[in-house]
């Protein structure tokens, strides 16, 4: 679905006392929000990241990515270098450049849940299959399909690379990847979240059948809530963009939020407005408004 109608303002019936509120975080996801769809950061884009902080605006990178992904906006951080990833599992320090990222913040899947997620969604949904994402590692069952650009660092069971004897038993597990061939996304969803109940936070961004399974109050917008109280920053002072259902939770917590012209209906639902499409800088356009407000005198 993509839809590049007007940007609507930030409001759903009325004026809301965020609206009132000079914004002093952004907080995106990347992929279908920021990020075109060949991934890449347009000019206008960058131009308009650099204003927000020029103008004392900062500016939050939230996304489901891996902290070892985010190279492609790495040049972007600016002053604090913080990303939120894994769907909040880990808020990452991007200053060190690709591959020299420093875990600030880790929010694990007890390796007992994800044992239960795995066992509870086997039963639920036969032919699931599994991959494991940990904070240095990515490890996968043999028939998980290769949906992502990487080799996998072992290939077996989701119950043995979830055990205490696996070899990387000591490092935190992120999040659980579960895959089906044949389900559609939608419905996936909800029977995983059916069948998982309170052992995990279950949610998916990708158009396939892929699911992304997390700790039990792990979110974007959890972990968004505790970044901003270290700052003092109210939600009332926040502006989000998403695109897909793991954006909900960040979309309806921010004072204001955008979804994109390209964006999932739950998250359309979700947001107070909504701007055009990834592919046509739907970000940019409405921080180049919010800057010019700021910016404007007063009285």
């Amino acid at each position: 679905m993509r839809d590049n109608g007007r940007v609507t303002s930030a409001t759903r019936q009325h004026e809301t006392a965020a609206e009132t509120l000079p914004p002093r975080l952004i907080a995106t996801d990347l992929d279908g929000t920021l990020l075109r769809d060949d991934k890449s950061v347009s000019p206008r884009t960058v131009a308009a990241l650099a204003a927000a902080e020029e103008a004392g605006i900062e500016v939050f990178f939230v996304t489901g990515r891996p902290a070892r992904w985010m190279d492609v906006v790495s040049d972007h951080v600016h002053g604090h270098g913080l990303a939120i990833c894994g769907n909040g599992a880990a808020v990452v320090d991007l200053h060190g450049g690709p591959g020299a990222h420093r875990f600030v913040k880790v929010r694990e899947l007890a390796r007992e849940n994800a044992l239960d997620a795995v066992r509870l969604l086997r039963e639920a949904a036969p032919g699931t299959v599994y991959a494991v994402e940990q904070t240095y590692g990515f490890y996968q069952e043999p028939a998980y399909p290769k949906l992502h650009m990487e080799i996998p660092d072992s290939l077996a069971p989701a119950e043995e690379l979830l055990s205490a004897g696996h070899r990387a038993a000591g490092e935190p597990v992120l999040k659980i990847l579960a895959y089906h061939p044949e389900l559609d996304p939608d419905a996936f969803l909800t029977l995983a979240r059916l069948a998982i109940g309170d052992r995990a936070n279950v949610t998916r961004s990708s158009p396939s059948a892929l699911l992304e399974i997390s700790g039990p109050d792990v979110s974007k917008a959890s972990t968004l809530a505790l970044c901003c109280a270290e700052r003092g920053i109210s939600h009332e002072e926040v502006v989000a963009f998403g695109d897909m259902p793991n954006d909900v939770e960040m979309l309806t917590w921010a004072g204001r939020s955008f979804a994109m012209g390209n964006a999932h209906p739950d998250v359309i639902a979700a947001a107070s407005g909504r701007t055009v499409a990834n592919n046509d800088d739907g970000v940019a356009v409405v921080i180049e408004r919010l800057v010019a407000e700021r910016l404007r005198p007063r009285g």
